[in-house]
């Protein structure tokens, strides 16, 4: 197996990627009324998805998330690829803080009492921008082949 990812981009990679993996197998597993509420949610912030079925939003959102956690564990994912799409996630996750009423102390970016659970999502978007301009200005490296002999 080939590693595409630096050592030092491997904790990171590591804790975000098993955070979304969970994530989306927990939502793999999600009932009716979790996934109205998802949706609920989406649609308010995203209206494109108003009138999409809740069960298969909430199944698509978690093979998205598992997707990501995966692109992230494996190292043979090349850290630019994973990063930009750990970076498009959490875009998605952030415009839901950032356009839901009430997620927002009144005129500011800081986090209402309801919005610190999306607020913190912010270090989703660090991680993945970090992962992309490493690799975007980083020197070009050897590949390290992991083949057994």
């Amino acid at each position: 197996m080939k590693l595409f990812t630096r050592a030092y981009q491997l904790p990171p990679r590591i804790a975000t990627g098993a955070y979304i993996l969970n994530s989306g197998l927990n939502k793999a597993k999600a009932d009716q009324e979790t996934a109205v509420g998802l949706l609920g949610m989406a649609a308010g912030t995203y209206p494109f998805l108003r009138g999409k079925d809740p069960e298969q939003f909430v199944k698509l959102l978690s093979k998205v998330e598992i997707a990501v956690g995966v692109a992230l564990l494996i190292p043979a994912v090349p850290s630019l690829v994973a990063g930009a799409a750990l970076t498009a996630f959490a875009g998605g996750l952030l415009g839901l803080y950032l356009k839901t009423p009430g997620m927002r102390q009144e005129g500011s970016l800081r986090p209402s009492q309801n919005g610190i659970a999306l607020a913190k999502d912010v270090w989703l978007m660090g991680i993945g921008l970090g992962l992309v301009l490493d690799e975007l200005s980083a020197e070009p490296r050897t590949i390290i082949d992991l083949q057994c002999p």
